[in-house]
């Protein structure tokens, strides 16, 4: 196990996203999981910054859209134009064929726009005029979104809510790191001076990486007691499903890895929790405790 490529791409987001290295090793855990990326927070507190960022640091092709409550599919997934002079139809592909795609406030275009990303982001693939093509491997998605009771959004299905691996906020930076940035020279222009730390071969070979990271029984037996909390507890409607059991043990495996572990501790499972689980979840009091519905869990359920 090369842990080097890994410290080195967190050295190079902090360049860029201070005082913010939980966020940090969160976001590269969901990558290095296979899975994507939703940040919801307020405007202006770093979400694009830190797609931008990732995605330069892992020198990966990186694509932006603007999301909008005009947007189209076709904007997205790419369109097919008659051709003349050869008389049929030439596809032209959209934004997503990229490596990573940041859907910038994506719960301000309509729920059809969004569904346009739901069999790239599940299948690797699109399908359109009845053929399928594949997408570049890696493929993540970051997708931003301002809090749902800000004013023209629409609130993203549950449908849509499960195909992210982990959904995290930034918030406010502490008062050092504030400072350290209000000194800086070029403020989110520092993103173009970040030097690639690694490949799309190096990712690929670090996704294969956590899949190795071994999970023991006794911490299966731990997942899967939270797992039966969520659904049999009184405290929610929806309980947690089997792919986000596998999700969590993914993103468990790849904390570990980022960390230099080859198998996977009980606080590894504890610190992704929250950013696997709270969006996946309904509390029967919905809002009020939406946000703290993985810290009820760990305390509900022991450790082995």
């Amino acid at each position: 196990m090369n842990k080097q490529p890994i410290d080195s791409i967190i050295a190079s987001i902090s360049q860029v996203i201070l005082g913010k290295d939980k966020q940090i090793k969160l976001s590269l855990a969901c990558l290095l999981a296979g899975g994507h990326l939703l940040i919801e927070d307020i405007p202006g507190v770093g979400k694009t910054t830190l797609a931008h960022a990732l995605a330069t640091s892992i020198g990966l092709d990186f694509r932006r859209i603007q999301f909008t409550s005009d947007l189209l599919p076709a904007d997205i997934l790419g369109v097919s134009v008659y051709d003349r002079n050869a008389a049929n139809f030439k596809f032209h592909p959209g934004a997503v064929f990229t490596h990573v795609l940041l859907a910038d406030e994506i719960n301000r275009a309509t729920p059809k726009a969004q569904s346009a990303l739901l069999e790239a982001m599940e299948e690797g693939q699109i399908t359109m005029d009845g053929e399928t093509r594949e997408l570049l491997r890696p493929f993540f998605v970051i997708a931003t979104q301002n809090p749902t009771h800000h004013i023209g959004t629409y609130p993203l299905p549950e449908s849509q809510l499960d195909r992210f691996l982990m959904r995290i906020e930034i918030g406010y930076p502490d008062e050092a790191s504030e400072r350290a940035l209000l000194k800086q020279a070029g403020g989110r222009d520092k993103t173009n001076d970040i030097i690639a730390a690694a490949d799309a071969a190096t990712l690929l070979e670090l996704q294969r990486d956590v899949t190795g990271v071994h999970l023991s029984e006794a911490l299966l037996d731990y997942l899967q007691a939270l797992l039966r909390y969520s659904r049999e507890s009184a405290t929610f409607n929806i309980g947690l499903s089997p792919r986000a059991g596998l999700a969590l043990k993914a993103s468990a495996q790849a904390w570990a890895l980022i960390h230099g572990r080859d198998f996977v501790l009980p606080e590894d499972i504890q610190a992704v929790l929250p950013s696997v689980a709270n969006h996946r979840l309904q509390p029967v009091n919905n809002g009020e405790k939406v946000r703290y519905a993985s810290e009820l869990m760990l305390r509900s359920v022991a450790i082995p």
